[in-house]
């Protein structure tokens, strides 16, 4: 798996635990997404121990990720946040948050939040 396909896990972490629990839902997203990445037996037994404990904003690893790797996990973050009905309101507050860490700018975060909560919406029976 490419560093920053891991990173970007990393950075979806967070949004699982921002309600305080890490639903089933939330986890199979992660696991898909193990899969897509093409992640080894043993990256992927890393990500799921590193999963394991809460994670806030402040563990994105903001210097693994490129320009549109940011763009990237901010869209993944809102599908994320579909996968057990509604975002809550923590997690909505957490993606807010993420915007920033993240460094997009409002115009352009407001654009990509919007189309991601419209595709996640359209595909949530996916899942």
């Amino acid at each position: 798996m490419h560093d920053e396909n891991l990173a970007i896990l990393r950075g979806l972490v967070p949004v699982a635990w921002a309600d305080g629990k890490f639903e089933q839902e939330e986890k199979e997203v992660i696991e898909g997404l193990l899969m897509a990445f093409e992640a080894t037996p043993e990256e992927a037994a890393e990500m799921r121990e590193w999963a394991s404990v809460p994670r806030t904003v402040e563990d994105i690893p903001l210097t693994d990720l490129s320009f549109d790797d940011r763009r990237v996990l901010l869209q993944h973050a809102v599908l994320l946040s579909h996968a057990d009905g509604d975002p809550s309101k923590p997690e909505q507050e957490l993606i807010e948050a993420m915007t920033k860490k993240l460094r997009i700018p409002d115009d352009e975060a407001k654009s990509l939040l919007a189309t991601a909560t419209e595709r996640a919406k359209r595909y949530m029976n996916l899942l």
